[in-house]
């Protein structure tokens, strides 16, 4: 699984377009909801299973005393999303699992991209058949907008190809070109599928800014995806601001969209 720490005052949000998600917490992330803080995302393998690692995740950052502050002790705010990858990687990640890669992230290792962490059983190109699928992975693309920085990490596990920036297929689906997409009704059940996405910026935004640079998030993943946002997928942004600069929201959703593909693309370009 893979874990992205956030320092003390984070806000975030995230949006939700696929149609199969499997998800934790996400709902807090909801604008109007009370609760603008995020101490960290977990994006994990194992499906559904996989959302128990985030108890290994809050453990961690319990012990270090970051949190939700409430009468009972600080209770860590953890948004988790897993893809859908039992038929390649048969892992389900626990407790054990997150509170690992919650202690990797924080000793700041240099990133590593390619089919590890919560990417370790992706696959893409699924949407013509399973049989033709070939290996996923991890990205990660950064860029600045002024003084701003923003990067985006993204787990891709897709039904459909990934698309260069030239509109030609960069890595996908082996059929043919003529074959037709989902020859049969339950790709879902056949494949192992979604497409995970978390921005970050050390801009200032509030909760319903975060919301908007989601958004613009998935129009990235729309750029590099080819079907994207099926109903077969669970396609998720995050996006999380640590406050550190003033930026302008407009600049920054635009070269949001353009990270995000970026990212994405480069999940395949190193497998």
């Amino acid at each position: 699984m893979t874990v992205v720490l956030f320092p003390e005052g984070t806000v975030g949000s995230a949006e939700v377009r696929g149609g199969a998600p499997a998800t934790r917490e996400v709902a807090l992330l909801e604008p109007e909801r009370v609760v603008a803080r995020v101490d960290a995302i977990a994006l994990t393998g194992g499906s559904a299973f996989g959302l128990a690692s985030a108890d290994g995740v809050m453990r961690f950052l319990a012990e270090r005393g970051q949190g939700y502050p409430t009468a009972g002790g600080v209770v860590p705010i953890v948004p988790t999303a897993a893809i859908y990858d039992l038929l390649e990687a048969g892992v389900r990640p626990g407790p054990t699992e997150g509170y690992a890669a919650a202690a990797l992230a924080a000793r700041e290792e240099p990133f590593t991209a390619g089919r590890v962490g919560a990417a370790s059983g992706a696959t893409i190109g699924k949407w013509r058949g399973r049989e033709h699928a070939v290996p996923g992975g991890l990205g990660l693309a950064a860029g600045r907008v002024d003084d701003a920085h923003v990067c985006a990490i993204a787990v891709v596990n897709a039904v459909g190809d990934v698309i260069g920036v030239d509109g030609q297929i960069l890595a996908g689906s082996t059929a043919p070109p003529e074959a037709p997409g989902f020859p049969t009704p339950r790709p879902f059940e056949e494949g192992a599928n979604t497409t995970l996405v978390v921005v970050v910026t050390d801009g200032v935004l509030d909760k319903i800014a975060c919301n908007l640079l989601a958004q613009s998030a998935h129009d990235g993943l729309a750029r590099a995806l080819r079907p994207a946002h099926t109903r077969h997928d669970g396609d998720l942004a995050f996006a999380c601001a640590t406050g550190a600069v003033d930026v302008d929201l407009d600049r920054l959703r635009v070269v949001t969209s353009d990270i995000v593909a970026d990212a994405i693309r480069a999940a395949v370009s190193s497998t």
